[in-house]
């Protein structure tokens, strides 16, 4: 379960010791636009000593490296692969290419450390014009790819408009973002909601991102990461028709019924696949209605 995803500073050692206890699903311990170039190595060996003697056990740990157009990235790699963190980020993927190129790196280290062959996954930063357009193939161009996070920020700024708190001017790139990686059968998260103090804002940003598709959202502040997992959780009155779904589904098959309907309403294929969704949820949650 991945609900939400809380940016923390590579280079900020206070943060990095308290990673695991914000209540993030995962945390992204940021290497590149948190890090000034004089920082980088620095931040990169704080990075690997983080994970290897904090553990993170409350969260999934993502490392976003520096872009490949940049001279740090595979030295990123190089550190912080052998740590075993659950996902790569490299930002600034613009086409399947991109993709391909950390993959082919991220294969010979795997080799090298006698890993098997995508022990870590990849979760490309979406974040230009181009990579909106390409996210399918993106999405799709290996099998190291789990999920693709959409950046605001820097894409407005490639866009050459103006970053709003409606998000008017990102609903094409969302939208087609979600129907990428829903065509790919991976994952997709939402851009953070950046001001950090607007909580009504960030509600209605992360009700509206779920609206769309997204499995979560991110955030660059701990204060927005409660929210945005209660949002991005399913409320007790959608797990309990879920089981009332799937146990409708059970007894008409005992009964060898074709077309069964749950208060009043056909039960078809998709609202199955639905309700297997929020339990699965649910699960990974610790929610039990019934025992």
């Amino acid at each position: 379960m991945r609900r939400s995803m809380l940016f923390m500073p590579g280079n900020n050692a206070g943060m990095l010791l308290n990673a695991d206890i914000l209540g993030a699903d995962a945390v992204i311990l940021d290497l590149e636009d948190a890090v000034s170039p004089a920082e980088k190595d620095a931040a990169r060996i704080l990075v690997r000593n983080a994970l290897k003697y904090l553990g993170y056990e409350k969260c999934e740990v993502v490392v976003r490296i520096n872009s490949i157009d940049t001279e740090f990235w595979k030295r990123d790699l190089e550190e912080i692969l052998p740590l075993r963190p659950t996902l790569i980020m490299p930002p600034k993927i613009s086409c399947a290419q991109d993709v391909l190129v950390v993959d082919e790196y991220m294969k010979q280290l795997e080799a090298k450390l006698g890993f098997a062959e995508n022990t870590v996954g990849l979760i490309p930063l979406i974040e230009t014009a181009m990579g909106v357009e390409n996210a399918y193939a993106i999405a799709s161009a290996s099998p190291r790819v789990k999920a693709m996070l959409l950046g605001g920020e820097d894409l407005t700024a490639d866009l050459q408009c103006k970053r709003t708190k409606e998000g008017n001017e990102i609903f094409y790139s969302r939208s087609r973002i979600v129907v990428a990686a829903r065509a790919a059968g991976i994952d997709c998260y939402d851009t953070p909601f950046t001001d950090v103090n607007d909580d009504e804002g960030l509600c209605k940003d992360a009700e509206f991102a779920k609206s769309l598709g997204f499995t979560g959202k991110s955030a660059i502040s701990p204060r927005h990461v409660a929210s945005i997992n209660e949002i991005f959780s399913p409320t007790l009155a959608e797990i309990e028709y879920a089981e009332e779904v799937m146990e409708t589904i059970r007894v008409a098959k005992e009964q060898g019924k074709g077309v069964v309907s749950l208060r009043g309403k056909m039960i078809d294929a998709p609202i199955v696949a639905r309700a297997r969704r929020v339990l699965e949820t649910a699960e990974a949650m610790g929610v039990r209605i019934h025992e």
